[in-house]
């Protein structure tokens, strides 16, 4: 039981024209091709910092191309979609303060060789409309869930939703961790980087480090119109939150018992209904970002086990993506802002 491991490989070595590359996305195509975006330039939020795309082709990854750069504004977290008509939509952000980043978005009907001009999701968007980090679902009565975050002194997640297949956007209620449980978690205030790492690593953005809550959520749907998603948290466990009606409402986080160092992690749920997160076990806030490992649940999320560790050495292993196809997931991350690491393994009964 547990995963049997297909493939490992970086999508490229140390010859790429950026020195700083963090935040990959990923999507499986129906030929077999594998598309990946992450941001990538001096450092994070620096003004060169743009977004990066590669294919994966029966040859193997081809050269990084850069997908989107606006002019004289740091990029961040690019978030791949495809949606049910075979259209695949890149949204990420832009702006020189995440409290105040905007979410744009390009999208191509020839699984992203060509692409739309950009635009931005929702006019007047100051804090990030759409997926904040983790991939859209598509439910089954067909409403769009892009799990979403805004980070300003509170941190607070939200679903934003689409019933006309990305046109128009509406927001879900903010999902808040209870008083008491934020305050516990707020005593840790990080002295250096986000992550001790063997090799230099660029600062989380110092604002980042007073913020207090959930953000970034993975979303999935267990049953029609039960929507769930995984939180991180600033209390050193991983959080959740439940819809009953199709993600229009959301009950407050709650911890769960795995663990969580105040960064991302993803979340994707297989044809079977078990759940696969990707994460690192750490459970301390801002804490270190290694080791970073793969779990199963079989019971929708309720416990998780069958751990297999994908990383365990000094550095930085951070802000995974997963999707699935059939019974294999495929998993990128940030291997140590050098590299984006990749990974297929197929999980067994």
């Amino acid at each position: 039981m547990g995963f049997e491991v297909r493939l490992q490989e970086h999508l490229f070595e140390d010859e790429v024209p950026f020195e700083s590359c963090h935040a990959s996305t990923l999507i499986v195509l129906p030929n077999g091709h594998i598309l990946a975006a992450w941001f990538g330039g001096t450092r994070e939020g620096a003004d060169d910092v743009a977004i990066w795309l590669s294919r994966r082709d029966e040859d193997g990854w081809r050269e990084p191309v850069k997908i989107a750069d606006e002019a004289s504004e740091p990029h961040w977290n690019p978030v791949l979609f495809r949606d049910g008509e075979g259209k695949v939509w890149l949204f990420y952000k832009v702006g020189k303060e995440i409290r105040s980043w905007r979410t744009m978005y390009r999208v191509s009907a020839d699984d992203g060789y060509t692409w739309s001009d950009t635009a931005i999701l929702v006019a007047g968007d100051s804090g990030g409309r759409g997926p904040v980090k983790n991939k859209p679902i598509i439910l089954q009565d067909g409403t769009w869930v892009a799990p979403a975050s805004i980070e300003l002194d509170t941190w607070e997640a939200f679903a934003d939703l689409s019933y006309d297949n990305g046109i128009t956007w509406t927001t879900g209620n903010k999902i808040t961790l209870p008083q008491a449980q934020a305050a516990a978690g707020s005593d840790v205030v990080p002295t250096v980087t986000a992550a001790e790492a063997d090799t230099p690593v660029p600062p989380v953005p110092a604002a980042s480090f007073q913020g207090i809550g959930v953000i970034q959520p993975t979303v999935w749907e267990s049953e029609p119109g039960q929507v769930h998603m995984l939180l991180r948290s600033t209390i050193g466990l991983t959080c959740r939150s439940d819809s009953e009606d199709n993600g229009k409402t959301w009950a407050d986080a709650y911890a769960t018992d795995l663990p969580n160092n105040n960064s991302g992690l993803d979340l994707v749920r297989l044809d079977s209904g078990v759940l696969a997160v990707v994460y690192n076990p750490v459970g301390q806030n801002w804490g270190k970002r290694t080791p970073i490992v793969i779990s199963l649940s079989r019971d929708n999320g309720s416990t998780w086990g069958e751990t297999f560790v994908l990383e365990d050495a000094p550095g930085e292993y951070s802000y995974p993506a997963i999707v699935a196809a059939g019974d294999e997931v495929y998993v990128t991350y940030t291997w140590k802002r050098k590299r984006i690491a990749f990974w297929r393994l197929a999980v067994t009964s």
